[in-house]
């Protein structure tokens, strides 16, 4: 990000002299992509809830309705067909509705002590492919339901980003202090969710 006045000239040269670490982070996300496969929504396949692995369980019941629950160890997803859309739709279904309830929960816990949130603020469910979450101008959060895949600790983290964004729009010194001072491990946490985005 530069500011839209800022010479073209500048920004290159900023990039230049980053180069070496751009070329280190570029090749850690290859490297984290090579033994991540992509999904074929085939029973087996692993599944990832809360931090938690489960395998994928696909029924093919011609009289059932599609859905998608949790069964011990599996996410079962019932289709009356075996068609990936079907099973991928059912868990997208499935995902999104826990994440609303664990993201509510978790939100309620993490605004308790933070005095410049009065009430919790409008919240809406996004799959994106390369955030976690976002806060508007207007202070309603998006949050992607596929986050609801890593541990607590980490989507607390995100919450908790999303909340300072309401005092500090922006990520500027007093927003990562105020980051900071509700969760000082923040760094590691973020870190690990990272390292893993791809599974999850």
């Amino acid at each position: 990000d530069a500011p839209s006045a800022t010479p073209v000239g500048e920004v290159l040269a900023a990039v230049k002299m980053r180069s070496r670490w751009i070329s280190q982070h570029v090749n850690a996300a290859k490297a984290r992509l090579v033994n991540v496969l992509p999904r074929e929504y085939v029973s087996g396949e692993s599944l990832h809830y809360l931090g938690r692995r489960y395998r994928l369980k696909v029924i093919v019941d011609p009289t059932s309705p599609s859905e998608a629950r949790m069964r011990g160890a599996f996410i079962a997803v019932t289709v009356s067909a075996y068609q990936a859309a079907a099973i991928r739709s059912s868990l997208g279904i499935w995902y999104r509705h826990r994440a609303r309830e664990v993201f509510v929960q978790r939100l309620s816990a993490i605004a308790e002590p933070l005095r410049w949130i009065d009430s919790l603020p409008p919240m809406r469910l996004q799959f994106m492919k390369r955030q976690w979450g976002s806060c508007s101008p207007s202070g309603r959060i998006t949050l992607n339901p596929w986050l609801v895949s890593a541990p607590r600790e980490a989507i607390d983290y995100v919450l908790l980003h999303e909340a300072c964004h309401l005092k500090h729009h922006n990520h500027s010194r007093a927003f990562y202090s105020t980051l900071d001072r509700h969760m000082p491990n923040w760094r590691k946490v973020k870190e690990q969710l990272d390292e893993r985005a791809e599974e999850y």
